[in-house]
């Protein structure tokens, strides 16, 4: 298996710290504001590595943060008369909501950063005893000259980052890039006590102190958007490396690219920024998610109403094939396909850098390929068919689930049409197709056999 690790920027062999166990990180939100489309496509696709994994037979712990204590968290509280927990509590049931909406279930534990607070002071103090950290009046600081590898994951050196840090100073920070680890109560901030006083912690702190506390000091994989890279996963690594003395906070880097909208950057200001639920009401999840995987997961993607109806038209074809494939009952054909040969072609593609858009290509060549011999078809080799699509289905999630019809019935309707047509009566036969399909009831007559499915 190869990943294209962001730390190095290249190509490397995926190689566990222990074989047959992985211990994975993704970047969870701050609960101040509803999940919006962004979200979602990080979401979705770690959602699929995490699954495909187990797929492969690894033992995946699936860890996400959940920052649930922030200024913009604190902001919003104050703006509408509410406790920062009351914000904190009221949006994280909100993603939590969406995330089963999305079929994404994948996730071991969510870990709210206000309940590892204990953790977060100890990494501090060893932080500070190991003379990385400072305190200043308002807080304390990571002295970032003292990491010299800072900025290898975003590819930049010391000398550039200090350039770009310049600028108005708002914090007592002795030097422009030094970042903030524990920041001192300001009148009427919610705070815990620490050794340097009333207060909450810096946003990097949280994510190093929680990964530690399940992981240790060295993990597989850590994952988040590609907006991350710096300062975020760059102050984690300082953070880190600086306690432990190791060589990596996360052997493999991964980073999901940007969602444009119509081609514009999302942004709230450009009143282009599409809330996941909206996206929901319209689409199926299904949808949604045969829309984030089926390009390169470290690009951009191009998000508009021309991407989900296609999605969506997608989505279904395949549905109605695999339906299809259920309730084919013929005990003869010709035509035959090797499950475990096509299963390994497919674990291939996903092998090359989890490459879900070669797969979706490739899974729908199958389709079509399947297609052409439908007529060919025994029942022994639909149901190695089924196999196959529900095995890529235990990671991608894009099969719905069939609503559900008394078969006896429509067995009845079916003998009631072959009547009617076998008497050349066109019309009561045509007429019941038509009713059929306004109850989106689908039917196929493939020589003397009619097959029927549900399209949801």
């Amino acid at each position: 298996m190869i990943i294209h690790n962001t730390l190095g920027q290249k190509d490397a062999d995926f190689l566990p710290l222990n074989p047959g166990r992985i211990n994975m990180f993704v970047c969870g939100p701050t609960v101040y504001d509803e999940s919006h489309i962004g979200h979602a496509r990080t979401n979705i696709f770690f959602d699929v590595i995490a699954k495909y994994l187990r797929a492969r037979g690894y033992s995946v712990f699936y860890l996400q943060n959940i920052t649930d204590i922030d200024d913009k968290i604190i902001n919003k509280a104050a703006d509408e008369g509410k406790t920062y927990k009351e914000i904190a509590d009221h949006y994280f049931e909100e993603y939590t909501k969406i995330m089963q909406m999305l079929r994404i279930d994948s996730i071991n534990y969510y870990a709210r950063a206000s309940l590892y607070i204990k953790e977060i002071i100890g990494q501090i103090q060893r932080i500070m005893d190991h003379g990385y950290a400072y305190e200043t009046r308002d807080g304390v600081y990571f002295n970032v000259k003292k990491f010299s590898e800072y900025g290898e994951l975003s590819n930049q050196n010391l000398d550039q980052i200090m350039e770009n840090a310049r600028g108005v100073i708002k914090e007592e920070k002795n030097a422009p890039e030094d970042f903030v680890l524990w920041k001192k109560m300001k009148p009427g901030e919610p705070f815990w006590d620490s050794p340097w006083g009333k207060g909450r912690p810096g946003w990097h702190i949280e994510d190093t102190a929680i990964t530690e506390a399940y992981f240790g000091s060295e993990y597989d994989i850590h994952g988040g958007g590609n907006d991350l890279i710096f300062p975020h996963h760059e102050a984690e690594i300082a953070q880190m490396r600086s306690i432990s003395g190791k060589k990596y906070l996360a052997r493999y880097w991964l980073h999901t690219g940007m969602v444009n909208i119509n081609k514009e950057k999302m942004s709230k200001s450009l009143k282009n920024f599409i809330q996941t639920r909206d996206i929901l009401e319209l689409y199926r999840s299904e949808d949604l998610r045969f829309a984030m995987v089926n390009s390169n997961y470290n690009t951009v993607i191009d998000f508009s109403e021309q991407l989900m109806k296609d999605s969506r038209d997608a989505v279904e074809r395949i549905n109605i094939f695999y339906n299809k494939m259920l309730e084919v009952k013929s005990s003869h054909g010709n035509y035959t396909v090797s499950s475990e040969k096509i299963i390994k072609h497919f674990n291939n593609v996903m092998d090359r850098n989890f490459d879900t858009r070669g797969l979706i290509r490739e899974f729908t060549a199958f389709v079509s390929e399947i297609y052409k011999n439908i007529g060919d078809i025994s029942s022994e080799t639909a149901s190695e068919i089924v196999g196959i699509v529900n095995y890529v289905d235990s990671f991608l999630n894009i099969i719905y689930p069939k609503k559900s019809l008394n078969t006896d019935i429509m067995d009845l309707v079916i003998e009631i049409r072959n009547r009617a047509r076998s008497e050349k009566n066109y019309a009561l036969s045509d007429y019941i197709r038509k009713k059929l399909e306004e109850q989106n009831i689908y039917i196929e007559d493939n020589g003397e056999k009619t097959i029927w499915w549900i399209k949801n």
